[in-house]
């Protein structure tokens, strides 16, 4: 048994060094002079540490700009996002009405519709209200997730109906039973479901790309490939960009990880 543990710890931690070594480089070539992340064979560790790639984004590149663009809209779905797939989702698991248990069938049904499917008439519906080229435009078609609602009311089927029902026989009316019980017991699948939303959020490039024409409202991933084209060579500044990116969702992720563990683990029920 001690020798099969030792295998097994010996294959994750060669696994954890493979997933963790592009990290690793992505971070060392960036803190390297010009041109010697492109030197054959490629250096491991920066003869020097320089931070002229992260000088240059910031202040020559204006890259700040987008950093908080990307913070205002990821943050803004997260929120409007979080809330609203808790109210769909407590509602589908804890309130009857008629042909409930049929619509969330239609919604799992959605599920499996590719979202790019969906790109070109919300695009189109957009446009009609006159939201292209907005931050509502990125942010109003997220404000709600058929992934969210479903991880909510998969976990909210767990909270036991008996302290529903004694709340209601106290006087406390849904919404006070959703916001005073409701939204504290569900808050590891909540927690989950905002770190999945803002990491999704912060990294999406597609739709921010199409709806977005304005260079100062671009969000960071956006604003990064338009620099390829020009940059390509200077691969320092290219991964200088690649760890302002990861980073911030990377921290966060740390940060929140048990929690993010306790809903992933505990939200699966049966019906």
């Amino acid at each position: 048994m001690k020798g099969k543990s030792l295998l097994l710890h010996a294959v994750l931690a060669v696994g954890a060094l493979i997933t963790l070594f592009p990290l690793y480089w992505m971070l060392s070539a960036s803190l390297m002079p010009r041109g010697e992340a492109s030197a054959i064979p490629p250096a491991l560790v920066p003869s020097r540490l320089t931070l002229e790639h992260y000088r240059a984004l910031f202040v020559r590149l204006d890259i700040g700009r987008n950093f908080l663009n990307s913070i205002l809209i990821a943050g803004a779905v997260t929120a409007v996002s979080t809330f609203l797939n808790a109210l769909a989702g407590w509602s589908f698991a804890k309130l009857r009405f008629r042909g409930r248990d049929r619509l969330f069938s239609w919604l799992l049904a959605a599920m499996v519709i590719p979202a790019q499917v969906a790109m070109l008439p919300l695009f189109l519906l957009l446009r009609t209200l006159g939201l292209v080229n907005s931050m509502a435009g990125v942010v109003i078609p997220a404000a709600a997730s058929l992934f969210g609602i479903f991880l909510v009311r998969q976990y909210a089927l767990s909270v036991p109906d008996e302290l529903l029902d004694a709340a209601r026989v106290d006087g406390a009316g849904e919404l006070r039973i959703f916001w005073s019980i409701g939204l504290p017991l569900c808050r590891p699948a909540l927690v989950t479901l905002a770190l999945f939303t803002f990491i999704g959020t912060w990294s999406d490039f597609m739709w921010p790309l199409v709806v977005l024409s304005d260079e100062r409202k671009y969000t960071l991933p956006v604003a990064l490939a338009g620099l390829i084209g020009e940059h390509a060579p200077d691969v320092e500044l290219m991964m200088a960009g690649a760890v302002v990116t990861v980073l911030p969702v990377l921290l966060l992720f740390l940060s929140l990880q048990r929690v993010y563990i306790a809903g992933i683990t505990m939200g699966s029920v049966k019906e």
